[in-house]
């Protein structure tokens, strides 16, 4: 049984997903994985993506194959949804070529595992421009089972892409081009 309504359909800005590309490609430029969080809205069936966060600095590990979020980085984000009323309701991270677009057993193991949390993996550290969801892989974290990769006509009937305004983009850390986001 969980506390959370099952999401049918999350809705997803078109901005969000171009600037989320761009920020993972900004560590796959280093040959590194990168993410991006979505913060939003979850409502009886539907969750929508309404901010995008950026994870830098000394509070977040970035390798080839190794995405490792510090705890006190992780606060911030606590922090963050409850200043803008907001869940963290998904993210999507980037892997290197040939590991895929399926959640690797880290992912897995040590990822967030909240119900219907939506969890994209991006091929090529993201670097490839013409990138679209549908190159990626799409899972969910569904009670009591865990995570699941859904089909591409599932992914295509449950996210739905809107054009509209560019999505508010928060940077939590520090490194040479951007400053803490102030809590």
């Amino acid at each position: 049984m969980s506390y959370f309504p099952a999401i049918k359909k999350w809705i997803i800005p078109e901005s969000a997903i171009i600037e989320s590309f761009k920020e993972m490609a900004r560590d796959g430029k280093s040959g590194n994985e990168g993410i991006t969080l979505w913060l939003g809205k979850r409502s009886k069936e539907h969750a929508q993506v309404t901010h995008l966060v950026a994870l830098r600095g000394p509070g977040i590990v970035k390798k080839p194959a190794v995405l490792i979020i510090e705890p006190d980085l992780f606060n911030s984000v606590t922090d963050i949804t409850i200043a803008y009323n907001v869940a963290l309701i998904g993210q999507i991270h980037s892997h290197g070529p040939w590991h895929g677009t399926d959640l690797s057993v880290t992912d897995i193991r040590y990822g967030l595992s909240v119900p219907f949390y939506l969890s994209i993996v991006a091929p090529d550290y993201a670097l490839k421009t013409e990138c679209d969801l549908s190159s990626c892989g799409v899972h969910i974290f569904d009670p009591g089972t865990g995570y699941r990769r859904l089909s591409p006509m599932e992914a295509q009937d449950r996210i739905q892409i809107i054009k509209g305004n560019k999505t508010p983009f928060l940077i939590i850390g520090e490194d040479d081009n951007a400053k803490r986001f102030g809590f």
